[in-house]
């Protein structure tokens, strides 16, 4: 089985509590924890689409990923808007952790499935998108594309995007023309909370099928992709 949660928003420190965006995230992580260890098996794989941590440090970020690395599964992780914490690919793969793969302009392989990724970005039409933002959408733009292409000859793939890949009017940005590039079958991504699940596109388009897995909007429980 793969399954599909973003947004866990774990904060071991307790200095970030999430129910500002509602009851339904008050003890969050706890029924998080609960859903996952009564659904995931050890031979499953877990996609973890960005904003895992609050932490600002990887040191403190360690505490985080190491309870998610004693859940069951195998776990792949992408960046998200919140994770201040994220290093490059040597310094997060020398912590002590066993089954946290994450991706960085890289994939992996899972049953001949290919999964590859990227944070993404806000879209072109959103309001206030400046030239920063561009230089970001683009530098995502092109860590996708490394990712996608570095997967190879494959059964499957599936991308794993923080960032919904549509405008604010619900159609195709440029990371969909990319996953469509290279063939992708399943896209997953989170980011949208509370009023932003307005926001949420869940269809085939271009072939392939989204999917929105914010922890919220899956009722914390892992979404089955596959």
């Amino acid at each position: 089985m793969i399954y599909g949660i973003g947004d866990l928003h774990l904060d071991y420190s307790k200095e970030k509590p999430m129910d500002i965006f509602g009851d339904n995230w008050i003890n969050h992580e706890e029924e998080i924890f609960k859903n996952w260890e009564a659904q995931v098996k050890d031979e499953d794989l877990i996609l973890l689409p960005g904003d895992i941590s609050w932490a600002l440090k990887l040191d403190k970020a360690y505490y985080d990923l190491k309870r998610i690395d004693v859940l069951p599964g195998r776990k792949i992780i992408t960046k998200g808007n919140h994770d201040y914490w994220w290093q490059g690919l040597k310094k997060m793969n020398a912590l002590d952790l066993n089954t946290i793969t994450f991706l960085q302009n890289n994939s992996y392989i899972y049953n001949n499935i290919g999964i590859g990724g990227s944070r993404g970005w806000a879209a072109e039409d959103t309001e206030d998108f400046d030239s920063q933002d561009e230089k970001i959408f683009n530098r995502e733009l092109n860590r996708l594309e490394l990712s996608l292409a570095s997967i190879g000859k494959v059964d499957m793939k599936i991308a794993m995007l923080h960032y919904p890949p549509f405008n604010m009017d619900g159609t195709p940005n440029r990371f969909v023309h990319i996953l469509e590039k290279y063939r992708v079958d399943i896209c997953i991504y989170g980011h949208l909370h509370s009023e932003g699940h307005k926001f949420v596109v869940e269809d085939i388009i271009h072939g392939i099928q989204f999917y929105c897995v914010s922890s919220d909007y899956i009722n914390f429980i892992p979404k089955i992709i596959i």
